[in-house]
């Protein structure tokens, strides 16, 4: 086989490669980090835009399907190539029965997990971010906690009120068992009413998550790759 040749077929199994990367970029915002004949055994899971559950959100607004989202973890777990996984994330938020379920997801993996807030991570965000073993913030990142909120009309205001209650306590004790937060400064933090404009709540940037406990550490992507490299080296 002449070189030319070789040169030819190798430049179009990069080539499909790169297109397989992409699509599922594209498709499922998750990707095996490092080349085929050298894994680096991190899976790279990002969590962007809106967290979309059981109904679909408006075709022009960026979405994270948790649909896609729990069978990556899933194989995650059971993959024994992948020694742990990195979550990026930069989300407004969105359904909470969703964010709760892929936080539940993360937090229960066996693998190291280590997690990188870009930009912000509200609402829902909050127990996404603190669901790794490990998190960090850019310095200007940002996390908002607030109350749940909910749209439509009330049937029966005292029971619906009630069961806001209930899913807000959920978040609240989550975020404070899977970080240095208590549940009380949480709350404290969600019902401010003098720092947003149109609601109550709190805007914490990358340095004041670290100080209020949210979030264990301001850094970027080497220092979420060193930490978990460092993971993955003490578990093994």
């Amino acid at each position: 086989m002449s070189e030319r040749k070789m040169q030819a077929e190798e430049q179009e199994k990069e080539q499909e490669k790169r297109n397989g990367e992409n699509a599922e970029i594209r498709e499922t915002g998750s990707l095996e980090l490092g080349r085929p004949d050298e894994r680096s055994g991190i899976e790279l899971l990002t969590i962007i835009g809106e967290i979309e559950g059981h109904e679909t959100v408006s075709g022009n607004t960026k979405a994270t399907k948790y649909e896609h989202l729990l069978p990556r973890l899933a194989q995650a777990e059971e993959d024994e190539k992948i020694r742990g996984v990195l979550i990026l994330l930069n989300t407004l938020g969105g359904d909470v029965e969703a964010g709760l379920a892929i936080a539940e997801m993360i937090a229960s993996l066996s693998k190291p997990t280590v997690s990188l807030v870009l930009g912000g991570s509200h609402s829902i965000g909050g127990p996404l971010a603190v669901s790794a073993d490990y998190s960090f913030i850019v310095p200007t990142g940002t996390m908002i906690v607030h109350p749940v909120r909910t749209n439509g009309m009330f049937i029966g205001v005292i029971q619906s009120y009630r069961n806001m209650e209930k899913t807000q306590d959920r978040i609240a004790r989550f975020i404070a068992d899977h970080s240095r937060i208590t549940q009380e400064r949480l709350l404290e933090l969600m019902l401010d009413s003098t720092q947003l404009v149109k609601d109550v709540g709190t805007m914490l940037e990358g340095e004041e998550a670290v100080r209020e406990g949210l979030i264990d550490e301001v850094g970027g992507i080497s220092q979420a790759f060193a930490k978990l490299h460092e993971m993955m080296e003490e578990r093994r």
